[in-house]
């Protein structure tokens, strides 16, 4: 299983637990790998590096400039995403989350991949956005989230400095081009079957079952003798 997504982007957290939810009731969920894919849902954003004072409209204010709404329509908007979340089990704030660029963060999930401990990562990150209003777009911040979900602190860092996996963001993203994701979160089964969006637990669920049964071969049962069968040359007698 393959999953396109971004930190920043609520309906991929929520997304995240609704799969989750699905995967505790597929009977090979042993069996399943999950890999975090990058997806940036603005490449241009402006990080800013410290927390904000407290909660305000700021967030609501940003994306009603952006999306060129009216303030108190995208604060509906957001309660709505927030209420949606809860139901998930998330505790979203927010009123309190800081503007980042996410291309470090992305980077360090691809760190987090070749030492094991991406899925610890990449929860980390998105409850310290949509949370606990961290700025991920601050590289201390980002070390410190990264190392307490199991990364080398140092080498996080060292990852950061070098722009280590810079290149591999770009071939993720431009990847998801490719299979025709217009939005996140993405969601790949065996490169055979995609999900877009943050659907139901049970519509993840009959994909994994379809996608499992559909990789299985058919076990024979019996002698494999052809007694009391037909076939082109006529019927067994």
């Amino acid at each position: 299983m393959e999953i396109w997504s971004d930190v920043v982007c609520p309906w991929c957290y929520i997304g995240k637990r609704r799969f989750e939810s699905a995967l505790r009731d597929f009977e090979h969920a042993d069996d399943v790998e999950v890999v975090w894919r990058s997806f940036e849902l603005d490449p241009t954003a402006v990080s800013v590096t410290e927390r904000a004072a407290g909660p305000s409209d700021a967030h609501a204010r940003r994306l009603a400039a952006k999306f060129g709404r009216p303030v108190q329509e995208v604060q509906r908007m957001v309660a709505h995403v927030d209420e949606t979340a809860a139901a998930e089990g998330l505790e979203f704030h927010q009123d309190v989350s800081v503007p980042a660029n996410t291309v470090a963060a992305h980077q360090l999930l691809h760190l987090a991949g070749e030492r094991g401990v991406q899925g610890a990562v990449k929860e980390r990150l998105l409850r310290a956005h949509f949370t606990e209003g961290e700025p991920l777009g601050d590289v201390d911040t980002l070390v410190r989230l990264a190392a307490e979900a199991g990364l080398d602190a140092d080498e996080a860092r060292a990852v950061l400095a070098e722009d280590r996996y810079l290149a591999d963001v770009r071939a993720d993203v431009a990847e998801a081009s490719a299979l025709g994701a217009r939005g996140v979160p993405f969601f790949v089964v065996d490169r055979r079957y995609g999900v877009s969006g943050a659907q139901p637990a049970e519509q993840f669920l009959q994909v994994l079952q379809r996608a499992w049964a559909e990789s299985r071969p058919l076990t024979l049962v019996g002698d494999g003798s052809a007694d009391g069968a037909c076939g082109p040359d006529g019927c067994a007698i």
